[in-house]
């Protein structure tokens, strides 16, 4: 274990019989419980208390009770009782003790068993700070955050050897409360996943449903994978969205990131060709929730390292601001190669950034920031001089910096021609003239056609 999870306290589920017994009493009764101490609500459990050969009854207390909370025979070879608790609600959470009655009179107490009953209060999120994807030898924060207020938090880490930490929240406005925890360095050998759970500190026995488990990665520096989403990087909320991981190294596995958020669950990597590797994420329905800016990573089985990571894909969630912005353009919508046209996004709501994005294309919308002018924020975003390559449909979007994954209504969209001539070419009257000079050059090339074969009739005619 690393001296920075040192101080994690280890969750024991099973308290060790004393050995040693003083004069005149019985040793110690060992208490434990099944499935574990750590139960949620509405489950069956049962605790455990083992003594010694011979014991004649098995009583259980809990602390804060004066009378016994049950009694029962012992089992047989008669050295162990057992006590159900068939539904687990919040009054059965707290600290208990087990002792029995033998031949030669009452032992000792057991040492105590804290009985904890989860799902209580709202599940708290996880996330790590900057990434769940470490570099070999860095560090990494665990965030623990509740919007119920609660007071403590409880870390463990599930795989072996399993430990826990409490941590004391601090409060953060609008009731929410958050906790940090440093964890490091890692190494390619520390496949580490945690969870947390939150509690009030006058009922520490009392604790929330269990946050999404968090894997921690580390990464290393083998060829990194690219990463985009069929559906371009502007998704209107409630869409279907699926991120694609791919690959020219084949990778049995991949992980996606979103950061300051959670490791999402990881894919199996599946070859399309001989070479390749690839891996779908399903997102389902879009929230506003998947906004924000993702990597993604490869790995093989026979390694716990990851690969560097992909170049990072953001998502943005158009239709959370209710406005819809305006698009024009000008000098107009059909230019010649070579102008200059500038598109100009309006909207009378007050936006600071402007998004232009063109449909089909996988590129990131630009952006820019709004000025306020007559009564209207805008931006204006030149294309000069255009090109073929700028064909196409576009739409402009309003966002505030505070949400920069967060854009409004899509405006109307506008659809750029770029002709390979200048437009007044096509004028009726030019059209015309270009219709006269093409029966004259018609007439000529029938002329010069018919002029041989008149020649050669001429000459044939004169032989005879």
């Amino acid at each position: 274990m690393t001296p920075s999870l040192t101080a994690l306290l280890c969750l024991g589920l099973r308290v060790g019989l004393r050995t040693h017994v003083q004069a005149g009493t019985l040793p110690k009764p060992t208490i434990w419980a099944e499935p574990g101490s750590v139960i949620p609500w509405g489950s069956s459990m049962t605790i455990c208390c083992q003594g010694t050969l011979g014991a004649r009854e098995f009583r259980l207390d809990k602390e804060g009770s004066s009378a016994p909370r049950d009694r029962q025979p012992p089992l047989e070879p008669r050295d162990k009782g057992k006590f159900s608790i068939p539904h687990m609600t919040p009054p059965d959470a707290g600290r208990y003790h087990c002792y029995y009655l033998s031949p030669t009179g009452w032992s000792e107490r057991s040492d105590p068993l804290a009985l904890v009953v989860t799902g209580v209060h709202s599940k708290p999120t996880l996330s790590a700070l900057p990434s769940p994807v470490v570099t070999s030898g860095g560090n990494v924060t665990l965030h623990c955050g509740s919007r119920q207020g609660l007071d403590k938090f409880i870390l463990t880490k599930e795989r072996e050897p399993k430990s826990s930490c409490t941590l004391d929240a601090q409060r953060r406005p609008y009731g929410q409360t958050q906790a940090l925890h440093p964890v490091g360095p890692m190494t390619p050998s520390h496949r580490w996943t945690f969870r947390c759970h939150g509690f009030n500190r006058d009922t520490p026995h009392v604790w929330s449903a269990p946050s999404d488990p968090l894997e921690l990665l580390v990464r290393g520096v083998s060829g990194k994978p690219s990463l985009l989403t069929p559906q371009g990087p502007v998704v209107a909320s409630g869409q279907s969205l699926t991120l694609q991981g791919h690959s020219d190294v084949g990778y049995d596995r991949f992980a996606l990131t979103q950061e300051g958020g959670q490791a999402l669950p990881q894919r199996p990597g599946r070859q399309p060709q001989a070479g390749l590797s690839q891996a779908d994420f399903p997102l389902g329905p879009v929230t506003s929730t998947h906004g924000g800016r993702y990597r993604c990573y490869g790995g093989h089985n026979l390694s716990s390292e990851w690969s560097a990571p992909s170049d990072p894909l953001d998502v943005l969630v158009a239709g959370w601001f209710p406005d819809t912005p305006s698009l024009s353009v000008q000098p107009g919508p059909v230019v010649a190669s070579g102008e200059n046209v500038t598109l100009l996004c309006q909207s009378g709501s007050t936006k600071e950034t402007f998004l232009l994005s063109k449909e089909g294309s996988a590129r990131p919308p630009l952006r820019l920031r709004s000025k306020y002018r007559d009564g209207h924020f805008q931006a204006e975003f030149s294309m000069s001089p255009v090109t073929s390559a700028h064909n196409g449909t576009y739409r402009c979007y309003s966002s505030l910096s505070s949400y920069p994954y967060l854009l409004s209504q899509a405006s109307a969209p506008l659809e750029l021609v770029v002709s390979a001539s200048h437009p007044e070419d096509y004028t009726v009257e030019n059209l015309i003239r270009m219709g006269v000079a093409g029966l004259i050059l018609l007439g000529l090339g029938i002329l010069l056609f018919q002029a041989p074969h008149g020649h050669g009739g001429t000459q044939d005619a004169a032989r005879s």
